[in-house]
């Protein structure tokens, strides 16, 4: 994505503001909420693993403005206002992987605090016996499943993002 195209989407997608609750108590745009304003927003991951318990990644697209060219969550965006958790992670995961046919569990829901932006982070799961995804290639570099014991040895290594990092460990229950 070109440096003004993602400055013009930055002004024009609208996120919904919300409480530690999760509740819904105003709206900003992308760029307000990536400005270091603290502003609390909704986001979906979605984890897709397979029947032996591996787990597909996303390498971000080098052209992102947020940890470009990381490894991260098979499935990972920001609620639109007016969006339910649902339909955002329905959207989110028909955009980045082209899958549609799953039934997502819920995880868990937590605050993730980075140097640009604050989010209230909805975590999905679901098991898929699909070897490959049709990503796209504006938002994703590219994808693959890795095992758990891979994912273990780049911890920390800063080839996954931060915010992959510590949702994996939170799911291992060692964090």
């Amino acid at each position: 994505m070109n440096e003004t195209l993602a400055a013009d989407l930055s002004e024009k997608e609208i996120f919904p503001i919300v409480d530690e609750k999760g509740n819904v108590i105003g709206k900003a745009t992308r760029k307000e909420c990536h400005s270091g304003s603290r502003l609390l927003h909704p986001v979906v991951h979605l984890h897709v693993l397979n029947a032996n318990g591996d787990i597909y990644l996303q390498k971000r697209s080098i052209h992102k403005f947020i940890q470009p060219g990381k490894w991260d969550t098979a499935v990972g965006g920001h609620m639109d206002y007016g969006e339910t958790v649902e339909q955002a992670l329905a959207r989110e995961t028909r955009e980045e992987l082209g899958f549609t046919d799953y039934e997502p569990k819920h995880l868990f829901s937590y605050v993730y605090d980075s140097d640009v932006e604050r989010e209230m982070v909805h975590t999905f799961f679901t098991i898929t016996d699909r070897k490959s995804f049709d990503f796209d290639p504006v938002e994703v570099d590219e994808g693959r499943f890795w095992t758990v014991e891979e994912v273990r040895q780049a911890i920390g290594t800063g080839v996954l993002t931060p915010n992959f990092e510590e949702e994996f460990l939170r799911i291992l229950g060692e964090k």
